[in-house]
């Protein structure tokens, strides 16, 4: 059993560092709910993914899987909701590396940065352009973007 332990944060632009070698990504879900299953596409490469309820609002269960990338464009057409378009760039902060999506469309103006880390109680430095944390506000959830965009809240 792989864990997923996760914290997210909104953050502040004024203050991110200069943003380089983004990766496009498109995403959709089979299933929103308990477990998740997503199908991603990131450039050459495709994913699918299922996540388990999030206890203690960070940690759950992950299983991902490389499939083909032709299976994941067909399967991106069976998807429930609005497929996701983001932009992730990676930032490594006091040896810990950041996500932060720049999220497209329907989500545009929604940047999040996430963390995963080894343990719940795992200490990390807080990068200046860090503000709210948002781990357990479930409408930060990539699969409940899908189903009510940034756009319409």
């Amino acid at each position: 059993m792989s864990l997923e332990i996760e914290r997210k944060f909104l953050v502040d632009t004024s203050k991110l560092p200069k943003l380089e070698n983004g990766k496009k990504m498109i995403q959709g879900y089979l299933q929103q709910r308990s477990p998740s299953i997503r199908i991603r596409v990131q450039d050459n490469a495709a994913f699918l993914t299922i996540k388990g309820d999030a206890k203690n609002n960070i940690t759950r269960t992950e299983f991902e899987y490389n499939i083909p990338i032709k299976d994941a464009k067909e399967l991106l057409k069976e998807c429930k909701g609005l497929l996701i378009s983001k932009t992730r760039y990676e930032i490594l902060h006091k040896n810990h590396l950041w996500e932060l999506d720049i999220f497209e469309n329907e989500n545009s103006g929604l940047i999040v940065a996430e963390i995963e880390l080894e343990d719940e109680n795992e200490e990390f430095a807080l990068p200046e352009w860090v503000t709210t944390e948002v781990s357990s506000d479930p409408r930060y959830t990539n699969a409940s973007l899908s189903e009510l965009p940034y756009s319409q809240w």
